[in-house]
């Protein structure tokens, strides 16, 4: 999984690249088939921004979270994420269900 960190009016510090990659370890566990990721900080007096688009085979997935501070933001946007990917994770996978005109094939 490739992951980029962007700062925007902020200095992405190596103690916040750790911190978002210890999270990233999280939704990875629950979800393998990650391809890309983004993250994009930013810095709003009395407001800091996190925002995260995830590459995954067939879709992109987008969240932002909005706190007073940095960590707590990054808390708030990996909750969030893990998520989707698990609502994208449980859509995508197949539950064993056969269509009702095979069944009905099946049958006779």
């Amino acid at each position: 999984m490739n992951i980029s960190i962007i700062g925007h009016h902020l200095e992405v510090t190596p103690s916040i690249r750790e911190y978002i990659h210890t999270k990233m370890s999280r939704v990875a566990r629950h979800f393998d088939q990650l391809i890309d990721t983004q993250v994009m900080l930013s810095v709003e007096p009395l407001k800091h921004h996190a925002e995260i688009t995830l590459h995954v085979r067939g879709k992109d997935i987008h969240c932002e979270a909005i706190e007073e501070n940095l960590y707590a933001a990054i808390d708030l946007l990996i909750d969030k994420v893990d998520r989707k990917v698990l609502q994208h994770k449980d859509r995508t996978h197949h539950h064993g269900h056969t269509a009702a005109k095979r069944q009905m094939i099946e049958a006779a």
